[in-house]
Formats: structure tokens, sequence, C-alpha cells
């Protein structure tokens, strides 16, 4: 359910004329398509039907159905369809830029929270298309809700993320090593450089190998890899945290090892010869 206070409600109603059941100037079919093509949901969905099942009731329902960001995205393109409106001529912006304005700042604060930390982190280390195409993927399926869809691609893009650096660092795996096999090499690596600090961080690395270790059997047994009954929401959001977290601290060494590196660089490029 949408965070959405007293206040905020009344501001986003009246922003897009949900009064009298309309949302802004959509008719059922463009209102559809609006917001299938901005969030990839049906709004025409069972889920969403309520009362009189007016384009305003439907949007209701949808605030009170999916996740802050998921509406959080859909009032920012609001607000940009809006100004697209502006700019052709079509709204006088001194009606209601207060509102805009206002509808802007609520959309940012509810894009800000999603059921994944750091589902930002979900981004390929190498420039290939289809690992691009595979992360986003990834975030889409956050951005729906529906973590327990994507735990299989999430296994792929991991074991794929973690190979990249394996190939970067010149540490040597086999192409038959498991998920848990190359992330264990990865993280001997790091503490073998001394790219780690402190102890516990240490062992909370050395601990993450048995935890993704049992990614493999999630992959293999409770998602869409094969005709599995598919992990509950809430684990499927426990396990996206997890790994995304671990993706996000592996990125941090990463961005230090570079910077250390950089200086080096630029010292070889300002030679006379």
């Amino acid at each position: 359910m949408a965070d959405l206070t007293y206040i905020e409600r009344a501001n986003i109603e009246k922003f897009l004329g949900m009064k009298s059941g309309y949302v802004m100037d959509f008719s059922d079919r463009t209102f559809q398509e609006f917001v299938g093509e901005v969030v990839g949901l049906d709004i025409n969905d069972e889920k969403y039907q309520y009362a009189s099942n007016s384009k305003a009731n439907r949007l209701r329902q949808f605030i009170k159905v999916e996740s802050n960001y998921t509406f959080g995205k859909l009032l920012s393109a609001f607000c940009d369809y809006w100004l697209s409106k502006v700019h052709t001529g079509e709204i006088d912006p001194r009606d209601d830029e207060n509102l805009y304005k206002e509808c802007v700042r609520i959309s940012e604060r509810l894009k800000q929270e999603s059921i994944v930390e750091h589902i930002d982190a979900i981004q390929p280390n190498v420039d290939d298309r289809d690992f691009k195409m595979l992360a986003k993927s990834i975030r889409e399926s956050i951005e729906k809700n529906e973590p327990e869809a994507a735990l299989d691609r999430l296994h792929t893009f991991t074991f794929r993320y973690l190979r990249e650096l394996c190939d970067k660092h010149q540490i040597s795996y086999e192409k038959s090593d498991s998920l848990n096999s190359v992330f264990g090499k990865y993280i001997k690596f790091l503490i073998e450089k001394k790219h780690i600090e402190s102890t516990m961080a240490e062992k909370i690395l050395r601990y993450s190998i048995n935890v993704i270790e049992a990614f493999n059997d999630i992959r293999n047994n409770k998602s869409f890899a094969h005709d599995n009954p598919v992990l509950n929401y809430h684990e499927s959001v426990l396990i996206f945290n997890n790994v995304s977290n671990t993706i996000k601290f592996i990125e941090t060494i990463e961005n230090n090892l570079k910077k250390i590196k950089e200086p080096e660089q630029a010292d070889w490029n300002d030679l006379p010869f």
C-alpha cells in the first residue's frame, strides 16, 4: 500500500481531477495504455476493481494495493504528462502549478522506498547487451512488487557478475564451478590481498558463501527456473535484500580498488615518451 497522508491524497486527487470519477483527460483505453506503459500493470485487473469502477476508483484501489515505489513511478509519469500539456499550450500552468510541484515532491519520496534496499546495485559490471537486459528485467520485477518471479534471474545475474569479477582479477575457476564456489574464490582473493580490514567483515563474507550456496537450491527447486512451486513473497524479499546488499558491498570494494589503480595509470600517461 502506498504510504500517503490524508493531505497528500487530497492534493493528488485534486491535481488529477479525480473528484468527477476521471483521471486527467484519459479515456478508459488511454488510461489502461498509460499505466501499462509506465509500470507494466493492467489497471483493468480485478484487483483494482471497486464500486463504480470509474478510472478514479481504479486508481484509488491501485494506490491501496501497490507499493510506494510503483505508485511513485506512476505519479511521476502523471506529472510529466501534465507538463507536456503545459508545453503544448493545452493547460495553463498557473491553474495547478503548486499542486504539480507538490505531486513531484510526493512522487520522489515514494520512489525512494523500494522493497529491496539496494536494487540499484543490480547493474552489469561489463558492457554487454544481454547482461543489461537481464539486470533490467530483474529491477522491473521489483518495481512491480514481484520478487518471487525474478529469483532465477537474480541467481543467473549473480553468477555472471561474480565470474566477470574473477576474470577481471585473473582468479581461475572452472565452468562447472557452482555459484558458491566462484563466490568463495572471489572472497578468498579479497581476504588474501587484504582488501578487507576487519575480522568481523571477513567472517560475514565467509558466512555469506554458505548463504549463496543455499541460493542454488532456491533457484533449482523454488523458482521459475523449472516447473516448481515458487518461494513465498516475504522470503523472496529477504533473499533479494541479502544478495543485493552483498553486491552493493562488493561494488564499493571494486570502486575503491579502481581509485587506487587510476593514479598509477595517470602517472604512466604523463611520461614524456
